[in-house]
């Protein structure tokens, strides 16, 4: 008895017999229409989200079985906190909040991958990572949340597994979600004001000296990007850097 294994990442709900799946399957002599029902079958309560697929085929009777694994973490924190992604400045700027109920659900569903020893330990692991996206936990930042966990002051949350969320826990998240996402944009727009200031002061300058300016002033990355498109960085001293209305 031979058998093949074929691993993918596919959306929930959403296989196709395109690529990769398709042609990874083609030459093992499957029904490859009813793998990918099977697939999408089995998948459908992650929609949205990418989900980890093995199909081990048996290459002499073509019978055939489905494993699906749990999201990624980062794809089960965007989840929950409603993202389509996470933050691009995640220090300083925070796109979500997490009830702790929340955290404990991922910690949970994602028990046989994470490496902790304890759920507690588990759930340190998933504050981590969404610490990186910007996301926090109870109001606090990630190493605060966690310094939280490690005094204890989440044990009986933990201790009783509780994962659901009331009504009036679910719109403070939504209403606090809305208010960080009004301060992004005013420091967004606070920075564009003062990139084009500094870029008409500059004006005529080598676009390298201009982009040294912004970064001293602590611009971030993506706006400088925003304001000097590349066309306009190869021009160098041949013109200004365009401004953005």
């Amino acid at each position: 008895m031979s058998k093949e294994t074929v691993e993918v990442l596919v959306e929930g709900g959403k296989a196709t017999a395109a690529p990769p799946l398709g042609p990874a399957l083609g030459p093992l002599g499957v029904n490859i229409g009813k793998v990918v029902a099977d697939i999408n079958k089995k998948t459908a309560s992650f929609k949205g989200l990418q989900v980890p697929v093995k199909v081990i085929v048996d290459t002499d009777t073509k019978e055939y079985t489905i494993t699906i694994g749990t999201p990624p973490t980062s794809q089960l924190i965007k989840k929950e906190a409603e993202l389509d992604k996470g933050s691009s400045n995640p220090k300083d700027e925070k796109v979500a909040d997490l009830k702790i109920e929340q955290v404990i659900k991922i910690a949970k569903m994602k028990e046989d991958s994470l490496t902790g020893k304890t759920l507690k330990d588990k759930v340190k692991e998933v504050i981590g990572t969404a610490g990186s996206m910007g996301v926090m936990v109870e109001g606090r930042d990630f190493k605060e949340a966690l310094k939280a966990v490690n005094e204890g002051k989440f044990d009986s949350e933990i201790s009783s597994g509780k994962t659901e969320l009331s009504a009036e826990e679910i719109k403070a998240l939504e209403e606090e979600k809305k208010k960080l996402a009004e301060e992004i944009k005013e420091k967004h727009d606070l920075f564009v004001k003062q990139a084009q200031a500094i870029i008409k002061e500059n004006e005529g300058k080598e676009a390298h000296f201009i982009k040294t300016k912004l970064r001293e002033a602590k611009i971030p990355e993506e706006i400088i990007k925003e304001l000097m498109p590349e066309e306009d960085k190869k021009a160098g001293a041949k013109g200004a850097p365009k401004q953005k209305k």
